[in-house]
């Protein structure tokens, strides 16, 4: 079993400074959420103990490792900007898709 890493005060802060990502933020913790999270404490949409463990030694090294916040932010901004190429007509003010 994976030590559970718990994300640091300084990566939240980075986000919670960020509007523009708060949305981003949120769909990639649904999206990476454990199934069933909602019956299990902490009652959030936290990643697999498991998974997350494999992230932070994929990027860091060693399963324990904390998050680093500018690496985070550099995660959701990558997100972001994918989320708006796969969707070019969404990045419009105004909301409905260009009709051709």
């Amino acid at each position: 079993m994976a030590t559970t890493t718990a994300f640091p005060g300084a990566a939240v802060r980075a986000v919670l400074v960020r509007p523009r990502l708060w949305g981003t933020a949120l769909r990639q913790a649904g999206r990476l959420a454990a199934p069933g999270w909602w019956r299990r404490v902490p009652f959030l949409p936290v990643p697999d103990p498991d998974y997350l463990a494999f992230r932070m030694e994929t990027q860091y090294g060693a399963p324990d490792h904390p998050p680093d916040a500018e690496d985070l932010v550099a995660y959701l901004e990558w997100c972001r900007a994918q989320e708006r190429l796969a969707h070019p007509a969404r990045n419009r003010r105004g909301g409905a898709p260009a009709r051709r």
